[in-house]
């Protein structure tokens, strides 16, 4: 068991954030110990990792609460999968395909203007240089 301190140093998340997680219904209250203290199991860290992981990706709170919702993880996954663990998996992959989408826009424009912020510097660099020949 972690307490919020040494969770908040394994996940990467700051105490507020995983007291705001908590607040929202993100995450499911941790176990209290003595003196009414959070206390993290090794699973409440991993579920935690994972967020952490989605909200780098820049998914939005909603969108890591839908993702969450169905409270399963696929890394042992037994075969064949049941109905349930199918719409599970469409679900999560109809939100990732969506953010990914979106993703790629935002890195075409931001390529577009770091290609025109070249282009710039290229221009201006040029003129410096015809002007330092001309000395």
């Amino acid at each position: 068991m972690y307490s919020i301190g040494q969770t908040a140093e394994l996940t990467g998340f700051s105490i507020d954030t995983l007291r705001y997680y908590e607040k929202i219904g993100l995450t499911k209250p941790p176990e209290r110990g003595p003196g009414g203290l959070r206390s993290y199991s090794d699973e409440d860290v991993r579920v935690l990792s994972s967020l952490h992981c989605l909200k780098k990706t820049g998914l939005s709170l909603e969108e890591m609460k839908a993702f969450l919702q169905e409270g399963r993880c696929f890394a042992n996954s037994a075969f064949p999968l049941s109905v349930e663990d199918r719409e599970v998996i469409a679900s999560r992959t109809q939100i990732l395909s969506q953010h990914l989408a979106r993703m790629e826009a935002q890195y075409l424009a931001l390529a577009s203007v770091i290609g025109q912020t070249r282009e710039k510097l290229d221009f201006y660099n040029g003129i410096l240089e015809k002007e330092a020949a001309i000395k």
